[in-house]
């Protein structure tokens, strides 16, 4: 079935639930904003980018998606891919890459392909999710400690290095300011959680940057201004030996856009009690794809934090998810001279956060009572993701899983839902 949630949703729609909706769409926002400009800088985007994918993106998701609580935009897992296609290809290669991946899940979603999730081992998803948990928090070193170490290259193994030999350059307020965030995201998300804390805690580290005229970088002294207003949709340039050239990118843009929706989507059934539709889901997140490429962002997929923030904000049906879109578009349309003095250090430390929280440590003793075929598969695609490529450690990843299946010849799937 691939009729859009919020067309069943609207049939029995009142004024409490708007009322509900509109109080979470506002919350999810807050949270919304911070990440999507952190996650745009930490995949070598310009951070307006992030913000244009929160809205473009983050609106499609919600109008046609599967699912009553879904939140979509920009998220972290997919910093790594996005950095490698633009490291490779330019940005231009990377819209291009978002388009093509918008068409394939469109496809997919029409094939009723939704489904094939069952196939996908947990392992190889636990194992890349880990992996890139572990890119992303050493991506972000450098702004946490305040060093200048230079161009950092994107490989694992060699910008590791970079970052020693750059050691000499610490800053102690970059460092401050980061230790003041992160320890302010984690006692606001235990002592409300239902609230927005990542942009209190956020504002108030870069808050005291300013204050205390402290020398740390902002958003303003590195990028300049973010815009005031959505660009202008245009289509990217288009030739079929780009097309053949990105071909490998879109697949795993595709495959991890609708992974993760597809696990988001079910971790929202387990907490509101419902059921998604997969094809739509994935309909949607092609049709957000496209659209967020029109508009020059990144790709998007449904965000598994901010969808559990709507639903313990309050969130009743997709509505939510749109309110949050118009949000993040009334503040950069009224407010977007305010973002320019967001410190550095401060997204340093929620985008490390975002790893630790992605990387679900709380599971990492059941992973190791599995079964030995399990831990090692999951230890392949870790490995393979840092020190490799995200696309080889899915594929490997995928093609041993199923050998490994079939020869244990069950029959049927070993797929549980993952408690995120």
């Amino acid at each position: 079935m691939r009729t859009p949630k919020i067309l069943t949703t609207i049939r029995e729609y009142d004024r409490a639930q708007f009322l509900a909706d509109l109080m979470a769409g506002i919350t999810v926002a807050m949270v919304a904003m911070p990440l999507s400009l952190a996650i745009a800088i930490a995949s070598g985007a310009d951070p307006a980018q992030g913000i244009v994918t929160a809205i473009v993106g983050g609106f499609f998701i919600s109008l046609l998606g599967g699912s009553r609580v879904q939140i979509g935009g920009p998220t972290g897992a997919f910093i790594v891919v996005v950095f490698s296609v633009i490291a490779e290809h330019g940005y231009d290669g990377l819209v291009l890459a978002t388009l093509m991946a918008g068409l394939i899940l469109l496809v997919a979603g029409y094939f009723r392909a939704g489904r094939l999730i069952a196939f996908i081992p947990e392992a190889v998803v636990n194992g890349f999710t880990i992996g890139i948990a572990i890119i992303i928090a050493t991506s972000q070193l450098s702004d946490f400690f305040g060093l200048s170490p230079g161009e950092v290259p994107a490989d694992f193994v060699e910008k590791l290095p970079v970052l020693w030999g750059a050691r000499e350059t610490f800053s102690p307020h970059a460092l401050g300011i980061a230790l003041i965030t992160l320890i302010l995201i984690i006692v606001l998300r235990r002592a409300a959680p239902k609230y927005p804390g990542l942009i209190v805690a956020v504002g108030i580290g870069s808050a005291a940057v300013a204050l205390l005229h402290w020398p740390v970088e902002t958003l303003y002294s590195r990028f300049g201004a973010l815009p005031n207003h959505l660009p202008v949709p245009h289509l990217p340039e288009i030739s079929w030996d780009r097309i053949v050239e990105l071909i490998p990118s879109a697949i795993t843009i595709a495959f991890l856009a609708g992974v993760e929706s597809l696990l988001s989507a079910m971790v929202a059934d387990r907490m509101i009690g419902g059921h998604h539709r997969p094809n739509a889901e994935l309909t949607a997140q092609g049709a957000a794809n496209i659209a967020s490429s029109l508009f020059g962002g990144l790709p998007a997929t449904g965000a598994i934090a901010r969808t559990a923030t709507n639903v313990r904000a309050g969130g009743k049906t997709p509505v939510a998810g749109l309110v949050h879109a118009l949000v993040i578009l009334l503040i950069m349309l009224v407010a977007a001279p305010l973002a320019g003095y967001l410190a550095m250090p401060a997204l340093a430390a929620l985008l490390i956060m975002t790893a630790w929280n992605m990387s679900e440590p709380h599971k990492w003793k059941e992973y190791a009572r599995g079964r030995a075929s399990d831990i090692v598969l999951l230890l392949l695609t870790l490995v393979l993701t840092v020190l490799v490529d995200l696309t080889v450690a899915i594929g490997v990843g995928v093609t041993v899983g199923l050998a490994l299946r079939l020869s244990r010849r069950d029959a049927g799937s070993d797929w549980k839902t993952p408690k995120r």
